[in-house]
């Protein structure tokens, strides 16, 4: 509750200040104003505006206005002025003055007189009551002033007249003041297309729904390239005009809860609609045509009083921030209705009409203005309810109506319970007459997020926590990798060294393992000599035999099943000393005594040959094309005139003609050589008598 004192002045032939008149109000707001000097104003309890009489225009002669404002105790009041232009041929009798208090122990902040003059810094009070006073005497030009005033929180404080060409900024938030439908100037768009560069800011979030004209508020604004055409649409009682192609435009964030709530779609059953009464000439004008857009007949009363209403039950509570409504939209029945009110309700039967922010008197909004173009409400701050109930109060011919809710689900998280617009348990209405939550106004309002579940002193303990605790997991995993690792290493080379003790795993061992599965044709750079399967039948009876990783170029590879070929390096290594050692993992050897174990194959005699005689083995028992050699062909065994002799074959066409045996002198025994490490192909005459 506020106090005003309203200084006024009538014209006088003398043209001398009078203090005339003399009012004490005692009103719901911060201020009021008093005098015949007055323009359109708007005292909010945070934000306003002032202006002089006929403003645009030139204000009268011999004039005198005071308005007095006081905001809530421990806040100051700023101004920031959109105009100021006053004629200075005597600044005793023509000026605007701003005063700390009000009363008699009212002191003056600042004296202004002068015509354009250009003020751009905020102008700032002592308290939180301020005296604003306008005079005027003769004049000749002038055209007054305009400003805005608001708490000194909103820093950002602008004016009704600030355009979107006034800020180069691709993005900004600003406060509107209260009041900014006292200005005159146009918009050009609508949302959500955005409004055209020249459009006033505030003006054009008034229009969006977006702030209250009553209260003012935060907005957000984005910038972005213009488009060819603005439209003219009517909404919260601004007309937008059409628009021609700009550089660019802007729209407002908003918090997202303007969608359709079902009557547009069908979401909404027809059994969901009500009405106190229906039409019935020519058609039926019945509830389910009050659908936005949909063709024929929309809802119309079969009375034309201010009892009718059309009811909408959304079967929950929802979030419901808007309305847009529209005549018969049928051109040979041209019913509109101008102005309504909105009532709302949880349970159907306790009903509260909408009222504005700050007021006590039920808000009546525009209607339509001709019976096809829609008009656009917006709930600043919003309504949370089940049943919404419309009521005309005006209308054009008869009452007929459209229409479409808008809004959203209300979230499941709420802040607290009293922050819900629930109905009072008594039947009286609160005093507001508004359910509404604290903030729900600022549509546009990024919050200040805050963590408010932390003692203010534990920002370093997180901060340490956040860092410490990765690194931990980090080390921990690190430890686990390397334990995993020794212990795979330790295994490893208990396996290699086993019951063998090898130095270290053979690296050739995976290529011999693969020569041994190529075919024979992948060396056709090796002599080749085969082996009897008579006898690889023999030999592969033996027990098991160690397998020894060995270099492939010094030593007899294993043979597998079929003929297999043998490089013509793979002979057998000699005996190199007395230790024992490890058999050579070709199964084809001579057997070996178990508890001994040599390194490579079994030495020959003393009596015998030097090395061993290679062999070749015939898998298929088949003599070899084009061989001179007698065999029968039901034997398949090993043929040899002494024990280290075997018959030996080739697969080339020559192999009947020579054959391999170690080197002999004249006296057919066996010569030993250093430098040949192979057996010398012998004649075939040789063979023959060797064989006799």
């Amino acid at each position: 509750m506020g106090r005003a004192v309203m200084v006024g002045r009538g014209p006088t032939g003398a043209g001398v200040l009078v203090l005339s008149i003399l009012i004490i109000l005692t009103t719901e707001g911060c201020g009021a104003q008093q005098g015949d000097g007055c323009g359109p104003s708007v005292l909010g309890p945070s934000s306003g505006t002032l202006s002089s009489l006929g403003y645009p225009g030139t204000y009268p002669n011999n004039t005198v206005c005071e308005w007095e404002i006081s905001v809530p105790r421990g806040s100051r009041v700023h101004f920031r002025f959109a105009e100021l232009d006053i004629e200075d041929s005597d600044c005793q009798v023509n000026y605007l003055r701003l005063y700390n208090g009000i009363g008699s122990e009212r002191s003056e902040i600042v004296k202004y007189c002068g015509l354009g003059l250009k003020v751009k810094e905020l102008i700032e009070s002592n308290g939180s009551q301020v005296t604003v006073q306008f005079m005027s005497r003769m004049h000749h030009t002038g055209r007054g002033f305009y400003l805005s005033y608001s708490t000194t929180e909103h820093t950002d404080l602008i004016t009704c007249l600030d355009k979107g060409t006034d800020f180069p900024e691709a993005e900004f938030s600003k406060y509107c003041p209260a009041g900014c439908l006292t200005s005159a100037e146009e918009i050009s768009g609508t949302i959500p297309n955005g409004y055209r560069e020249s459009s006033p800011v505030c003006v054009a979030a008034v229009h969006a729904g977006v702030v209250s004209n009553a209260v003012g508020g935060r907005i957000s604004v984005v910038s972005s390239k213009g488009i060819p055409h603005y439209e003219a649409t009517l909404a919260n009682n601004v007309t937008s005009t059409g628009g021609t192609l700009s550089n660019s435009l802007f729209t407002f964030r908003t918090n997202g809860c303007y969608g359709t709530l079902g009557l547009e779609s069908g979401g909404v059953a027809d059994t969901q609609l009500s009405a106190s009464s229906v039409w019935d000439w020519n058609g039926v004008w019945a509830k389910s045509g009050a659908r936005l857009k949909k063709a024929g007949l929309p809802w119309a009363s079969s009375h034309s009083d201010q009892h009718q209403w059309l009811q909408v039950d959304l079967k929950r509570e929802k979030r419901i921030t808007g309305i847009i409504t529209t005549g018969s939209t049928l051109r040979e029945h041209k019913y509109y209705t101008s102005a309504y009110r909105v009532l709302y309700s949880n349970n159907g039967k306790q009903w509260f009409s909408y009222k504005e922010a700050n007021s006590t008197q039920d808000k009546i909004f525009q209607g339509n203005i001709n019976y096809l173009h829609e008009v656009r409400n917006n709930f600043i701050p919003p309504i949370e309810a089940r049943h919404v109930k419309i009521n005309p109060t005006l209308w054009h011919q008869r009452i007929a109506l459209k229409l479409e809710l808008l809004g959203c689900q209300i979230p499941a998280a709420r802040p607290e319970p009293r922050t819900r617009m629930l109905p009072p348990s008594r039947h009286t209405p609160p005093p507001a007459g508004t359910k509404r939550p604290p903030h729900l106004g600022q549509t546009t309002h990024t919050p200040d997020i805050r963590n408010t579940t932390m003692p203010p002193h534990t920002g370093k303990e997180v901060a340490l926590a956040a860092v410490l605790v990765p690194v931990l997991v980090m080390v921990l995993t690190a430890l686990i990798l390397i334990a995993i690792c020794a212990w795979h290493c330790k295994n490893r080379k208990k396996s290699s060294e086993g019951t063998y003790d090898l130095p270290h795993w053979d690296r050739t061992d995976w290529w011999k393992s693969m020569k041994q599965l190529l075919p024979s044709k992948m060396v056709e750079t090796e002599d080749s000599v085969r082996y009897s399967s008579s006898e690889v039948g023999r030999l592969t009876g033996r027990g098991a035999v160690p397998r020894l990783h060995a270099e492939p170029a010094e030593y007899a590879q294993p043979l597998v099943s079929g003929v297999t070929t043998l490089g013509a390096r793979s002979t057998f290594k000699p005996d190199e000393g007395p230790d024992p050692g490890y058999s050579d993992p070709d199964l084809y050897d001579a057997p070996i005594s178990p508890d001994v174990y040599h390194a490579y194959a079994e030495p020959l005699p003393a009596s015998g040959s030097e090395y061993a005689t290679p062999i070749v083995v015939d898998m298929g028992c088949h003599p070899s094309g084009g061989s001179s050699l007698s065999q029968p062909s039901t034997v398949c065994s090993f043929m040899s005139g002494g024990p280290a002799t075997l018959l030996t074959r080739t697969d080339s066409s020559q192999s009947g003609r020579s054959a391999y045996d170690t080197p002999k002198n004249a006296t057919g025994q066996v010569t030993p050589t250093e430098d040949l490490t192979y057996q010398v192909p012998q004649s075939s005459t040789q063979k023959q008598t060797g064989k006799s």
